[in-house]
């Protein structure tokens, strides 16, 4: 289970019990407001409802609160916590902040209304937002018993909102809290990674290690941070590791095979692509980098029938026509050639692979003024290094749907 589905399972258990905090949370004080005796009667028949598990009576009668009452803040709290259970969090964040606002004009306090707000907004998919609240509620009450509850909440918001710097402090806290907490140190693991702090990565693996010695995901990041650090040797032993761990693992067959792409170690990458493969076909990255293993080896039939299902994926991505360009310029298909090549320059400019291919395929036809031009670029351009390992498994988490024009929702990538 990848870290941001662990913690997304975390936020549900540590709301649980903030979402029961609104049931009793109706302030004595209600004559600070100047509410009616008939709005009190109201809001009494309102919390029976409630707390009869009678939720669409309850809600209609808070409603009927509110047309009493309009300014009582914690009719709208009833509202918005409501709402949330049954997950229309747009609505109950509305409420909410509404019942925020009325209380701070009357300063009163409506206990835990923050922390049900926050999870209304992380559950929205605004983490941001939810981490910033988090955080300040934590500045506010650094001392008290949910202090450690509210780190954990900050940091998964912030790790769901790709704020990975401003997750690791909070995430370092929970793990000290508890050493053995497994997810959390996965996902400051991850952060680390996503950070560039490839040292930290690798102290982070020490502990994991402690607590599951055969954590695959954890191989999995002490490879891709020795990857970074240019240990190549080490990077692979560790893949090897992780696929042995566990070889279901997301990625983890394609994390290997890469590393075995880059040191053109082409027949054991193949097998691995292909066993990436077995375990998710839609690996666009996967089909990608054994299309392209393919075609470095002469193998332009199956390329071509992996690419063109790749491109189904990432239709945007240079690689995929310029080893198309290449498959279709060996078997002889000279303007299908040319229309992946210029596809590939323009998808990236400066790809000198595709300027040198594009001006050779041009000489051969006898095209010299536009030969001339390309080898001229070419001769200008540098080639280009290969990816990091990093990069490429984050981009094979990040693929679009198929054949839609709108991206998938974000999953978590490395900060630049």
């Amino acid at each position: 289970m990848k870290p941001i589905a662990m913690i997304y399972m975390a936020a549900l258990l540590l709301g649980a019990s903030y979402c029961q905090a609104q049931q009793t949370a109706r302030p004595s004080e209600t004559e600070s407001i100047g509410i009616s005796s008939e709005a009190a009667e109201a809001a009494q028949k309102a919390m029976v409802l409630e707390r009869q598990a009678k939720y669409t009576e309850a809600e209609s009668a808070w409603e009927n609160v509110v047309k009493l009452q309009p300014r009582d803040a914690d009719a709208y709290a009833h509202l918005g916590l409501l709402e949330a259970r049954r997950e229309h969090y747009p609505e109950a964040i509305s409420h909410y902040e509404k019942a925020q606002r009325l209380a701070r004009e009357q300063n009163t306090a409506i206990p835990g209304l923050n922390l049900d707000l926050g999870l209304a907004l992380f559950k929205s998919g605004d983490f941001q937002a939810a981490g910033k609240l988090f955080e300040a509620e934590l500045k506010q009450h650094p001392d008290s018993g949910d202090a450690l509850r509210l780190s954990t909440l900050t940091a998964m918001s912030y790790y769901g909102a790709h704020e990975y710097g401003a997750a690791i402090p909070f995430l370092k806290e929970a793990s000290m809290a508890n050493q053995r907490n497994l997810p959390i140190l996965l996902t400051l693991g991850h952060c680390y990674l996503w950070t560039k702090q490839w040292d930290e990565a690798l102290k982070t693996y020490q502990q994991i290690l402690a607590v599951n010695p055969d954590s695959a995901e954890a191989d999995m990041i002490a490879g891709e941070a020795l990857d970074e650090k240019g240990d190549k040797p080490a990077a692979v032993q560790q893949f090897r590791a992780a696929v042995q761990a566990n070889p279901k693992e997301p990625n983890v067959h394609f994390g290997l095979a890469y590393l075995l792409w880059t040191q053109r170690q082409y027949d054991e990458a193949i097998l691995e692509f292909k066993k990436e493969l077995e375990n998710d076909p839609q690996n666009s990255q996967a089909m990608i980098y054994l299309g392209d293993t393919y075609t470095r080896q002469g193998n332009f039939a199956d390329a071509r029938t992996i690419l063109e299902a790749a491109e189904k994926y990432q239709s945007k991505f240079p690689l995929v026509h310029l080893d198309l360009g290449i498959a279709d310029m060996e078997i002889g298909e000279n303007d299908a050639a040319i229309r992946e090549l210029k596809k590939a320059i323009g998808l990236e400019p400066d790809n000198v692979t595709a300027h040198f291919r594009l001006a050779t395929l041009y000489r051969k036809l006898g095209k010299r003024d536009e030969a001339k031009v390309e080898f001229a670029k070419a001769s200008a351009l540098n080639k280009k290094t290969d990816d990091s390992l990093y990069k490429r498994i984050q981009d094979a988490n990040a693929r679009p749907d198929l054949d839609s024009k709108t991206p998938a929702p974000p999953r978590p990538t490395p900060e630049n």
